[in-house]
């Protein structure tokens, strides 16, 4: 397994999995030059044959208010991906490789991956982005709330000051 993030990276502690490789503390913008390293461990171990199925669970972000958790297979190829290629495969190109067409394969393989493991680190990145921003704003209007009742209850006890000073000034003055 390998673990993008602190929160992934203690999850996966926590439950006992079994961590290869990890990447904390990306940022708010994430570098493919920093994401390569754990990528590379995951892809180097289905080549070689001992994963058999590559999969990315990530959290997609539909809109503010609405995000979704992922699991999707990357390696190998999902069948409905493959169908998308064969029909734009139809139209009978022939194309020269020029290295050889295993060497090309397998850089573009790589490049897939990095891609998709990018795009689902960024779209997890704008999920958190969001709750936070949900959240803050859900913060500010109670903290609004809270000083308008505060304000409220101020002026009650200052109105009912005023009025227990004037009673007294007028009993005073009724007195003598």
């Amino acid at each position: 397994m390998t673990a993008i993030g602190n929160k992934g990276f203690g999850f996966m502690q926590r439950v006992g999995g079994n961590v290869v490789s990890h990447l904390t503390g990306i940022g708010d913008t994430p570098h493919m030059d920093k994401l390569v390293g754990p990528i590379k461990v995951q892809v180097d171990a289905y080549t070689e044959g001992r994963i058999g199925v590559l999969y990315i669970v990530y959290t997609r972000f539909i809109n503010t208010m609405k995000q979704e958790p992922v699991v999707e297979q990357v390696l190998p190829l999902p069948a409905d991906r493959l169908e998308q290629d064969e029909r734009a495969a139809r139209k009978n190109w022939d194309y020269l490789y020029e290295p050889d067409a295993r060497v090309v394969l397998e850089q573009l393989l790589n490049r897939y991956v990095e891609q998709i493991i990018y795009g689902a680190v960024a779209e997890n990145i704008a999920s958190e982005q969001s709750a936070r921003m949900v959240a803050m704003k859900s913060a500010s209007d109670n903290a609004s709330s809270v000083i308008d009742d505060l304000t409220l209850i101020y002026n009650k006890a200052r109105q009912a000051a005023i009025t227990k000073e004037l009673s007294e000034i007028v009993g005073g003055a009724a007195a003598v």
